[in-house]
């Protein structure tokens, strides 16, 4: 038998007592090991969270792990001590998330038939990469290809790439391109083949194929990708399924008896502001592809603090931060454990103490505030999405969410970079609390990113609801560190406490969100997109018709 963990533990506690002189028999002088700086005590409160969240103990916190499981106990903890109502399942603070884990089980098979013609086969790596549907073992799909230019249906930009076309029952093969002229968040929306799979599912496709009109990398054909589960053990998708990511020359079989050739499209096909006739491709396509699941169980912590009006109080601003990391890859200079210091344990302290200060405060707010740390943000938004569909309180209820997500730290902040102010009566809001720092409030200084797209607050956004996240922005020395941050440590083991972290700056992040918080839960009335934003239109938000 071995000792157990509690034994490891205890005998652990009982060496680390020996080493400091004071589980010794004896009266030998000790060496005195020099004393930390001392920090105030709101700043060694934020610093001590980031320590143990931030340790390579808990090996980098991926999703689905059991050191994940450990940080979220963690945080269940913190939101007791803050005087949290569990917002969990079973009256707890966690709420279980069935993660599936999937990828390629082997190469797929690919054929292209004509009307009249012989089978012509698609070749792994040089036309083409499979796809997986998660929790489908076996898929299989013999269907007609239509091919739809871009994918892309956008009334605001007078863009309907599917016109003339009826795509019911078919394949749609789409561009990866996305247009230049569409403003940079909006354009990242498409970007993402998500995106564009929910289009097609939206006219009654069911399965789609991209095409890279050059090569396509076989490196990491088959890595792994996440998403969650329903009952039946079937994994959550976007749209219809992407069955693969076709080559030039695999597009060349595809195009091989159309109107219009693959030689006419080519020299276009990866120009941004090309735009092309949708046309029924005179083939079959015989689809079979196998996908190993792996079902993994993994948490978002939830703690609520009620408000006090009779009315609003039924209302909920959710404050949200992902718990989850990287875990253990590959090594870097040795070291192989991705802490994730500044992403996100950084923010993931800062939702605890804001939840503190919104405790203590003797002026409650109006509306009730949920707290919320997430799984599986590195793997595609994906417990913030299982959230926002399955929230413990009616949808209809949830009227902002305010993210903290990767705020670095390391220098005096001049400004605050917003995303998602401007689409919706948070703007306003939003800029009288960063002034009252004595901050301006600044635009995205890398549109080219999508960073808008990029983390949680995106999944409320998708359910209609306004959203923002605030980063410290690039003014002054501001540029400089995020430029150091962004190619020395992000997604790197060095995101750890080796680096520099400013908790002063800490605190006055934290200063700024709760302020946005505590606006939008005392405000007579929930906050409302703007007329004709392109997200609250999609996605049907109020205020947005």
């Amino acid at each position: 038998m071995g000792i157990g963990v509690a034994g490891r533990w205890m005998a652990g506690v009982a060496l680390a007592l020996v080493a400091a002189g004071v589980a010794r028999a004896d009266n030998a002088p000790q060496a005195v090991a020099p004393s930390p700086v001392q920090l105030p005590d709101d700043q060694a409160a934020m610093k001590a969270h980031v320590m143990f969240l931030a340790s390579d103990a808990l090996r980098g916190r991926e999703a689905g792990t059991p050191e994940y499981r450990i940080a979220a106990e963690y945080v269940a903890a913190r939101f007791f001590a803050a005087g949290l109502r569990p917002a969990g399942d079973k009256g707890g603070y966690l709420q279980s998330v069935p993660l599936l884990r999937y990828q390629p089980a082997d190469h797929g098979d690919l054929v292209v038939t004509a009307k009249g013609g012989a089978p012509v086969p698609l070749l792994f790596g040089k036309d083409f990469v499979p796809g997986a549907v998660p929790g489908k073992p076996v898929f299989a799909l013999d269907a007609p290809v239509v091919f739809v230019g871009q994918g892309i249906v956008a009334p605001k930009y007078k863009r309907n790439d599917y016109a003339g076309v009826d795509v019911r029952g078919k394949i749609v093969a789409f561009l990866a391109e996305t247009p230049a002229n569409f403003q940079s968040e909006e354009r990242a929306h498409f970007a993402s083949p998500a995106s564009r799979t929910a289009i097609a599912a939206d006219r009654g496709a069911v399965g789609a194929i991209m095409i890279e009109p050059g090569s396509v990398s076989e490196a990491r054909w088959d890595r792994a990708r996440m998403t969650w589960a329903y009952p039946d053990g079937t994994g959550q998708i976007a749209g219809v399924p992407l069955i693969a990511t076709v080559s030039g020359a695999g597009a060349a079989k595809l195009f091989a008896h159309a109107r219009t050739p693959w030689d006419k499209i080519a020299p276009r096909a990866d120009d941004p502001t090309a735009t092309f006739k949708a046309e029924q491709l005179p083939v079959i396509l015989t689809a079979a592809l196998k996908t190993l699941s792996e079902p993994l169980e993994s948490y978002n912590v939830g703690g609520l603090l009620p408000g006090t009006d009779p009315s609003l109080s039924r209302e909920v601003v959710v404050l949200s931060a992902h718990l989850d990391h990287l875990g253990v890859g590959l090594p870097v200079n040795g070291d192989a454990i991705y802490n994730g210091a500044q992403d996100n344990a950084v923010g993931i302290a800062a939702l605890i103490e804001a939840a503190k200060r919104f405790r203590t405060s003797d002026m409650p707010t109006r509306r009730s505030i949920l707290f919320l740390a997430t799984t599986a943000e590195e793997e595609g938004l994906v417990g913030s999405d299982f959230f926002a569909r399955h929230p413990p309180v009616p949808a209809s209820r949830i009227v902002a969410d305010v993210n903290f997500d990767m705020p670095i730290l390391s220098y005096p902040f001049q400004d605050m970079t917003v995303f998602g102010a401007d689409r919706s009566t948070l703007g306003p809001i939003v800029a009288q609390a960063v002034a009252a720092l004595g901050v301006t409030m600044s635009t995205d200084p890398d549109p080219g990113e999508g960073f808008f797209v990029r983390s949680d607050h995106y999944r409320f956004v998708q359910q209609g609801i306004p959203s923002v996240f605030l980063w410290p922005g690039q003014a002054g020395p501001g540029k400089a560190a995020f430029e150091d941050f962004m190619k020395h440590r992000y997604h790197q083991p060095s995101d750890d406490l080796s680096q520099p972290i400013d908790w002063a700056q800490g605190l006055r992040f934290v200063a700024a969100n709760t302020a946005i918080t505590r606006a939008i839960a005392d405000a007579p009335e929930r906050p409302r997109w703007t007329k004709g934003d392109f997200f609250g239109l999609l996605y049907d938000g109020p205020g947005a018709k």
